[in-house]
């Protein structure tokens, strides 16, 4: 999905106001395909205060085969961009290969429930029933078909002669997504403008050195998998730790990975930085791994990620931590090794949200339930993270999750997710050194709402927020190769060789600074030095400052704690299952 996309409907209506509805409603048709490509009957249908507007199913299942507009298709689509319907065939058309188990396991878990409890309200039955039920049943059906799922083939399994489209609520959507587009080419231009400014002041790096950040180290490494059980909490974890071979005890990384990720996922990085020093320790999180989908998918699992993740997750490295210093003890090959006094953090996704956590942010279900009422649900259609965030909801005990481990004396969280789980109030909390990595086409943790907006409320003297300009949620396209999935094509990163690159010039001199206490890596965290480094296609910018007065006076936006998406008198949305 791509977010500019939602930027085509404010333009694509000309004349009188019929035509501008008119044009309006197979814009909106257009978006709604894209956001999930899942509906389906005889006529889809937009009403609104100015009459009913509707097309065919025919009219554009032609035009999905042929490319070629019949009249009815032909009235609409002169209001609108030819690129637009250009857009609205290749949506018509995409393909995804999913079983009908791997369908069904996803619809039926806590954030295929939530998913589906929006959608309905938004595509409704003849009846103008919700269609929650009508659209899992569609969805079923239609992945039984061997070639693949397609917007299409799903319309024919749609149990009604008729989509009717809740257009206030459509519309709104279309406005959130409108809204964050808005506001993430302007934060895009603050962070830029105050980079510039931040680099203006710094001290310039040497031109001669910022590759070198990039390059292998020379210190030799070995690999080797350690498997563990904690026998309190009945969980078994494995972790890939990267040992150099050094005549001192070396300083502790420790990697967590994503959602439906493992511990191999960031394997170049963590050889990176132990050939340069560092012992580095790859966790995999039972639960929130690929084999946790892979057993959604097989019907051997309930949920795409286990509620209890979200302390699990943070006790893991604990754990691990405690192990590593038991071997660092005791284990010949490892013994006077690992320098537990010193020991740092990186974490991709959810795996940012763990690092977070131990670095000392606090739970936030005051905020988060605010966030995750139902009838806000259309608020934050344009944050998909918070399907997750949401399930924290389901934690037994909402008062006495203390998850800070003070082992940890830095973090780097790359695109994490944190305004609901963690709030301002939350993520002040923080008071170790703090690195945040953003991508402004992520559309998986939006930069301003997950990366942003939390840098503003960190309190820390040392933080730093980097931003990839055209990143998105991805480092890696083969992150994914293996899954049982696939990725679709707006998540892949346009450049992943280059964003590789940067982040393991940025964790190095992050680490080598505020873990390793190399203090001459420093200079390699400003502004200068990150311009340098920097290169098209995929522009780097990092700052070091930027308030939630400067974000509120320049842009005016206010961040989630304030419902920087609201607007008053949202329709409910019936609470289904």
């Amino acid at each position: 999905m791509n977010y500019r996309h939602w930027h085509s409907f404010k333009q694509s209506a000309n004349g009188g106001r019929k035509h501008w509805l008119q044009a309006l409603a197979l814009s909106c048709l257009s978006t709604i395909f894209t956001a999930m490509p899942a509906f389906g009957a005889e006529r889809i249908s937009f009403s609104s205060g100015w009459g009913e507007f509707s097309i065919s199913v025919a009219s554009l299942d032609a035009y999905a085969r042929t490319g070629k507009k019949d009249n009815e298709l032909a009235f609409y689509a002169q209001h609108i961009k030819p690129q637009e319907l250009v857009q609205l065939r290749k949506i018509l058309q995409y393909r995804i290969k999913l079983s009908s188990v791997t369908v069904a396991q996803f619809l039926y878990s806590s954030m295929g429930v939530k998913m589906l409890q929006f959608l309905g309200d938004l595509v409704k039955m003849d009846s103008q029933q919700n269609g929650f039920y009508a659209l899992r049943s569609a969805l079923i059906l239609a992945a039984a078909d061997k070639q693949g799922i397609t917007a299409l083939e799903v319309i024919k399994k749609f149990p009604s002669p008729t989509i009717r489209i809740n257009s206030t609520l459509a519309f709104e959507i279309v406005g959130a997504f409108d809204q964050l587009i808005d506001k993430t080419d302007k934060v895009t231009a603050l962070v830029e403008q105050q980079s510039q400014i931040e680099a203006t002041a710094s001290s310039p790096v040497n031109p001669t050195q910022p590759l070198d950040l990039q390059q292998p180290g020379k210190v030799q490494w070995h690999k080797q998998t350690l498997v563990f059980h904690d026998r309190i909490r009945s969980r078994s974890l494995k972790a890939d730790l990267y040992l150099p071979q050094l005549p001192t005890p070396a300083p502790v990384l420790v990697i967590s990975h994503g959602v439906g990720s493992d511990r191999t996922d960031f394997a170049d990085l963590a050889q990176h930085l132990a050939s340069h020093g560092f012992a580095v320790a790859s966790l995999e999180h039972p639960g929130s791994n690929g084999q946790q989908l892979q057993s959604l998918f097989q019907g051997t699992a309930k949920e795409v990620v286990e509620t209890e993740e979200f302390i699990n997750r943070p006790k893991d490295v604990s754990y691990l931590l405690d192990e590593l210093e038991r071997l660092s003890q005791s284990h010949p090959r490892m013994q006077g090794r690992l320098n537990l006094q010193q020991v740092g953090m990186l974490g991709h996704s959810f795996g940012g949200y763990t690092a977070l956590a131990l670095a000392g942010a606090q739970l936030n279900f005051e905020q988060l339930e605010q966030e995750c009422r139902v009838d806000n649900s259309n608020l934050n259609a344009a944050n998909v993270s918070l399907l997750l965030q949401c399930l924290a909801l389901n934690l037994p005990d909402k008062t006495s999750y203390h998850l800070q481990d003070k082992r940890i004396q830095a973090v780097l969280a790359m695109k994490p997710f944190s305004s609901g789980i963690f709030g301002q109030k939350g993520l002040r909390q923080i008071q170790v050194p703090v690195m945040l990595i953003a991508g402004s086409n992520d559309v998986v943790t939006p930069a301003v709402v997950e990366q942003i907006c939390p840098f503003s409320w960190l309190s820390s003297s040392d933080k730093y927020l980097v931003l990839m300009q055209n990143g998105t949620h991805v480092f890696d396209n083969q992150e994914f190769a293996n899954r049982t999935f696939p990725i679709p094509g707006q998540l892949a990163h346009p450049h992943p060789a280059l964003a590789r690159r940067y982040l393991k010039a940025m964790s190095l001199a992050f680490a080598k600074t505020y873990v390793a206490g190399q203090l001459q890596y420093r200079e390699y965290l400003n502004p200068s030095y990150i311009k340098a480094l920097s290169q098209p296609p995929l522009p780097l910018f990092l700052v070091r400052s930027l308030t939630t007065t400067q974000l509120s006076q320049t842009q005016n936006l206010s961040c989630p704690g304030s419902q920087n998406f609201s607007s008053p008198e949202k329709p409910k949305i019936q609470n289904l299952e």
